[in-house]
């Protein structure tokens, strides 16, 4: 298939050919005129010295208007005046000898400089002269003046339908001339935007990498604090305990079972994290369920009363939902056991319509909440950040009330996206 560019250089190619075919003809019918008067002269013809001079004039003319100047064809009063000229020209020509006929065809040619209908009115003054010429010169009888006529009528006809077809053939080109440019700067703008578009496709696939860098990054964080830093805590607790009742076997053995316990448990919840697979206590219970196991095992652990209310109609949730309320639960019990001093906590999950929402609430010591977005704990600790993090990325808010002896309330508040049962 041809390209647009091949169709482009086509057609300049084509009409630089006709421009110099048009220039060149003139001359050689003017050549050949010329020729033949001198070698040929007619009857009645005038001595050399005057036609070759007419002649040469001719050709100074086409030279000057048409061969020097190919850019004055667009200005039509000029080249009207360039063809006045021609005919007056081959007019003499054509009265000196007859033999210059040849070069009166110039102005078939040449016509086509002419704007609009003056085109025909030079082929109609050109079809005189030629017929003229063909004729042998002038009529001088009736018999002679019938085959100028004829003469004329036949030049006319096949001249002005050779102009008029080619009028519009060159309408045509013109027209399909401004297509195959205009598809040309379509194409040209087609290929800039492409290009513009592969730029962007890789920004946005760089940009698509790198928050997904980021956001694993932030993902692998919050499950280390969940899984390993939490279990970690846990059985540093119990081991602190362990040594404190060296002196009591059976104190002593069960805080080494039960950091035994934490560490297998955090094992396996790091190896679940890190394959980013939901929490093994939501893969065979659904929520309520698991925040009460969750709830007896961390109130057994660290001797403090707890216990879990469900209001409303639980129902199945979301995955990612269920593992959000799951782990702000789990962060919030952690956070009681590490800095609240408390004797007694209370977890509320509440199925309400469109939201349900997870309440934890502790008797303890209490903090001051501050205008941060995470407020911070006397170790600086990362929990209250990864829960926010978890309850915004589900579309919810964590709410935090506290203050100094008055106990803390966590809130989590999560849309109620439906799902498959836990």
């Amino acid at each position: 298939m041809t390209s647009t560019a091949e169709q482009v250089d086509r057609l300049a190619s084509w009409e630089t050919r006709e421009a110099r075919l048009h220039r060149v003809l003139p001359y050689v019918g003017l050549a050949v005129g010329a020729l033949l008067t001198t070698v040929a002269p007619a009857p009645l013809g005038l001595p050399l010295a005057p036609h070759l001079l007419v002649a040469a004039t001719a050709a100074c003319w086409i030279t000057w208007f048409v061969s020097l100047h190919p850019g004055w064809a667009t200005r039509h009063t000029l080249m009207v005046v360039y063809y006045v000229g021609l005919l007056a020209l081959s007019a003499v020509l054509v009265l000196i000898s007859p033999w210059y006929g040849f070069f009166s065809w110039a102005g078939f040619l040449h016509s086509l400089l002419l704007p609009g209908n003056w085109r025909f009115a030079g082929v109609a003054a050109s079809a005189v002269l030629a017929a003229t010429a063909q004729g042998g010169g002038l009529p001088a009888s009736v018999s002679h003046w019938l085959l100028w006529c004829v003469l004329v009528l036949f030049n006319l006809g096949a001249a002005g339908g050779m102009v008029w077809f080619s009028t519009i053939a060159d309408r045509r080109h013109a027209n399909r001339k401004r297509l195959v440019e205009e598809l040309a700067e379509a194409n040209r703008r087609l290929a800039e935007t492409m290009r513009e578009n592969e730029g962007l496709h890789a920004q946005l696939l760089t940009q698509a990498r790198e928050a997904g860098v980021t956001d694993e990054r932030q993902r692998m964080a919050r499950e280390i604090h969940d899984t390993l830093a939490q279990g970690l805590t846990g059985i540093i607790t119990q081991l602190e305990a362990a040594g404190q009742a060296r002196d009591r076997r059976a104190d002593w053995q069960r805080h080494v079972d039960t950091a035994v316990a934490l560490a297998r448990e955090s094992l396996t919840e790091a190896r679940r994290s890190v394959r980013a697979v939901r929490p093994e206590a939501l893969e065979t219970a659904r929520l309520p369920e698991a925040l009460g196991e969750l709830t007896r095992r961390w109130s057994t652990i660290n001797e403090v009363r707890a216990e879990v209310n469900v209001t409303g109609d639980a129902r199945p949730l979301h995955p990612e939902v269920e593992v959000t309320l799951l782990r702000t639960g789990q962060e919030a019990l952690a956070n009681v056991a590490r800095h609240a001093r408390a004797s007694r906590v209370g977890l509320t999950l509440s199925y309400m319509g469109d939201v349900v929402t997870l309440d934890v609430r502790d008797d303890g010591v209490g903090f001051a909440v501050t205008d941060s977005p995470a407020p911070r704990r006397p170790d600086g600790g990362y929990g209250l950040t990864a829960m926010r993090q978890r309850v915004a990325g589900v579309g919810g808010e964590l709410a935090i009330e506290s203050e100094p002896g008055g106990g803390t309330a966590v809130s989590a508040s999560v849309p109620a996206h439906p799902g498959g049962a836990g």
